[in-house]
């Protein structure tokens, strides 16, 4: 059972704003953090002024400034939305049940998608595998957010692919890259994602202040890393090494001045787990992340793969 001061703490930490406190607090048990009395819960819900603080000072909550954990974690869920979303789409031909998507911030619909022809047995399991752990982030996102979890925001997986495919240089301007209609096609868009995802994961980390989320979120991050190297190792054995790099460099391109970004060969050599020179993976800050999904080199709030934006506090691109 955690104490009365840690649980205060998280749910300070854990909100947004004031108002997703008392939301917070009914969906903290689906995060493991036990229950706690109604007394905590009165005190969570009380002003500050009028709230007792015995927590001492080396213990003090960070400036109201700070990020606070249910806004990283809603960050998160807004890609897991959109992977949770393609992946289903590429093997079942529907995507997340209505159930899921609903909670604060606007609510959009998905445009694109359908079921991929897949030919290789191997493709297509590793795809349905995939397709579950993401369903399975966005479920266990949801509940430990509990009330104070962000709607599913509108998602582009149709005609975003075209534009990025376009900035790649993989298609001439005019052409279409339905990435849906082969699962060649349907990898180099498992390929664009997943290292994004991966870097965000990473960079959002140190952000964390509670160690039960931070878990969590380590937790989330192999299994982005696990489905990357998938992705890159079956592009690199069917030779499609010269797309991912354009893909790399649009990557690197669109998140800023850092060129960190790295396809799945470098001078012709197998490069399957992208590292810097001591062997580690490299993070994107929120606002680099959305750099890449709004399609957009400088600062926006919507744009690519979400045409109205993210739900939640962290929403512009740097």
């Amino acid at each position: 059972m955690f104490g009365k001061n840690f649980v205060k703490d998280l749910i300070d930490r854990s909100a947004e704003n004031p108002a997703d406190r008392r939301r917070f607090l009914k969906g903290a048990s689906a995060a493991g953090l036990g229950v706690v009395g109604l007394g905590l819960l009165g005190a969570a819900a009380a002003p500050a002024a009028l709230a007792q603080d015995t927590t001492p000072e080396s213990e003090s909550l960070e400036d109201a400034a700070a990020i606070s954990d249910s806004a990283i974690l809603n960050f998160a869920l807004n890609l897991e939305y959109l992977e949770a979303e393609f992946y289903s789409w590429a093997v079942h031909g529907y995507g997340l049940p209505g159930s899921f998507t609903y909670g604060k911030g606007r609510r959009g619909p998905v445009v694109g998608g359908h079921k991929v022809p897949f030919k290789s047995k191997s493709v297509q399991q590793f795809a349905t595998e995939i397709a579950r752990d993401e369903y399975d982030h966005v479920r266990f996102l949801r509940g430990a957010l509990g009330g104070a979890a962000v709607s599913r925001p509108g998602i582009n997986i149709g005609t975003s692919f075209t534009a990025a495919a376009t900035a790649a240089g993989l298609i001439k301007p005019g052409e279409t890259f339905n990435v849906y209609a082969s699962e060649n096609n349907f990898l180099l868009g498992a390929f664009i994602f997943e290292d994004v995802g991966v870097t965000a994961y990473k960079g959002a980390a140190p952000l964390i202040s509670n160690k039960t989320y931070l878990g969590a979120a380590a937790g989330i991050l192999a299994v982005e890393a696990y489905h990357a190297a998938n992705i890159r190792t079956v592009l690199y054995d069917r030779g499609f090494s010269w797309y991912t790099n354009a893909i790399s460099a649009a990557r690197d391109s669109l998140d800023g001045p850092s060129h960190d970004d790295q396809g799945v060969t470098i001078d012709h050599q197998a490069n399957i787990v992208p590292t810097d020179a001591n062997g580690l993976a490299f993070g994107r800050t929120p606002g680099q992340v959305l750099n890449i999904v709004y399609l957009t080199p400088k600062v926006a709030n919507s744009g690519g793969f979400y045409p109205n934006g993210v739900n939640g506090q962290l929403h512009t691109s740097s």
